[in-house]
Parts: structure tokens; sequence; C-alpha cells
């Protein structure tokens, strides 16, 4: 329980438990996993997945594992804010503005402008995220359960997904053309998106292509899209894991979540240019191969009784 005290040797350091109850992470431990997270989050190949795959060979998974995955989730909450802050501060603008409009009796939807128009998009987008309340804890429950079957199969989906936008025909759509029912998609999309294995970035971004968007507004849909998600799911899940008792120390968490914001901004600048160069297809071969290996383990786990741990 001395998670709290200070150690003036760096070596001793490094080691700091970091979970109260379980498995202990240390601070090397959540560098490791801030890098995954930060790249794998905005990267078409599922950060979950990944963390979940982490956490299972390395003996870490578990409620108190989940509970780290969603905190570093808010690293790479920090890195869409700062890679896309002027957008995202027009839009609360323009939402405020809108309110005003609707409580003053003056809002006309054939009159919306682009940035009104993306509000809109955006609040639609997310509609199908009321399902998540209901399906959260068979989310939670995938992503801390002990087989690894399940991201192998999601791994795979996401292949699919890329290989299918891959072949696409470059959209044009942007906020003043794209429809209501492209926004309704991808929001579809993304209230799927917690099964551990399934990228959330990746499969939104696709759908988003498939529907005919324009490659770079795809991806700052998608990520903009995600803000108010990732919000929520701190708030639901946070409060949730300390009722439970897993407990973290700060010096963890805090290095953890900057790996992550680090890490995350570098992914976006990434992704941009991953998609404008039409590079996508690398990451559906990458997820296909991890998906057959990921279910191969599985299904050998399950068959043997024995984990496979490094």
């Amino acid at each position: 329980m001395g998670d709290f005290c200070i150690h003036f040797s760096f070596k001793r350091f490094m080691r700091l438990p970091c979970i109260l109850e379980g498995t202990p992470l240390t601070i090397l431990d959540a560098i490791i996993q801030g890098i995954i997270q930060g790249l794998t989050e905005f990267l078409p190949v599922s950060s979950s997945g990944h963390l979940s795959l982490v956490q299972h060979f390395t003996g870490q998974s578990g409620e108190a594992g989940a509970f780290f995955s969603i905190l570093l989730h808010l690293g790479t909450l920090l890195a869409v804010f700062l890679a896309f802050y002027k957008t995202i501060t027009d839009l609360v603008v323009e939402f405020f503005a809108m309110a005003g409009d609707l409580f003053r009796g003056r809002f006309s939807l054939k009159e919306a402008g682009p940035k009104r128009r993306m509000v809109l998009l955006l609040i639609v987008s997310l509609l199908p995220m009321a399902l998540v309340v209901f399906l959260r804890d068979f989310y939670s429950s995938l992503s801390a359960n002990a087989s690894i079957l399940e991201e192998g199969f999601f791994f795979l989906l996401t292949s699919v997904l890329l290989f299918l936008s891959d072949k696409c025909v470059k959209g044009h759509k942007k906020a003043g053309t794209m429809r209501y029912k492209d926004a309704l998609a991808i929001g579809i999309t993304q209230a799927v998106a917690p099964l551990p294995g399934l990228s959330r970035s990746g499969s939104t971004i696709s759908v988003g292509l498939i529907v005919g968007l324009e490659r770079e507004f795809a991806v700052a849909f998608s990520f903009i899209m995600g803000v108010p998600t990732v919000l929520a799911a701190n708030v639901l899940e946070i409060g949730d894991a300390v009722k439970e008792g897993a407990l973290l120390s700060f010096p963890v968490v805090l290095i953890g979540v900057l790996t992550s914001l680090v890490c995350g901004l570098l992914a976006i600048k990434m992704v941009k240019w991953l998609v404008t160069s039409n590079k996508f297809k690398y990451f559906a071969w990458y997820t296909l191969v991890l998906g057959v290996i990921v279910v191969a383990v599985g299904l050998f786990e399950l068959v043997t009784g024995n984990v496979v741990s490094f």
C-alpha cells in the first residue's frame, strides 16, 4: 500500500506500483501503454484492442487495467483539442449562436451555413451513442475478460472496413454537402467502436470515405466527433472504477497521460498524411495479419487452458 511513498532511486521509481488492487502497473508500464494508446487511438488499428493485448500478455488485464486504459484516453482527448483547436472553438461559438437563434425564433435549417451544418451533423452523429449507455457493461466485460478471441475477430472486422474504404471512389462532400444520413451512419459506427479490436478512428473514417466524404474532412469529422464520446466515457467509467477500488498512484497516471498526449499529436498528423496519400490499405493488411494471429493464440489458450504471457 506504499504507492505514494517518495523513492529517490530512479530504478525504484520506474518500478513504482500503480494499481493498489490487482497486478501492479509500473511507471515503465505506463510509458509503454501511453505510447500504444497515443499512437493506436488515431492510427486505424484499435487502441483498445492493442492495450487489451498488452495487458493480457503482461498479466495486467481485468477491471484495474481497463480503468487505466480509460484514463489514457484523456491524453489523446487533449491531443484532439490541440490539433483541432481553431475548428473546435469555432464550432462551440456557433453552437451557442445557434442556441440563441432557436431561443429567439430565428433558426432556419435551410439557411444554415457550413459551420452551423457541421454542428447539426455532429449532433446527429452523436444520437446513436445513447445505445452505449445500455451496452457499456457488455463492452466493459469484453475488455476486462481473460480471452483475446474477441479482439482477434474485431481486428479482422477493422481490416475489412479499411479494405472497403481503400477501394471506394474519392468523395468530395464537406459540411455544406454532407447529408444527415451520412452523419448517422458514421455515428452508428462509433457506437459499436468500443468493441475491443475495432478501431474507432479506422472504422469511422472508413465509413466516412465510403459515404463520399472528402478525405481530410472525414478525418476531422471523425476526431472531433470523438471528443464528447471520450468525455462521456471518462465521466461514466472513472466514478464507477473509483467506487470499486481501482485506485491509481498519481505519478503513474500523469506520465501515462502525458505520453499518450505527445504520441497522440504525432499520430494525428500521421493519419492526415495516410488518408490523403491513400495509404490506409497498409493498415488493412496489418490488422488482417494481427487478427489472424490473435485468433490463433486465443484458440490455443482456449483449447489448452494455458495463457500465453511475456
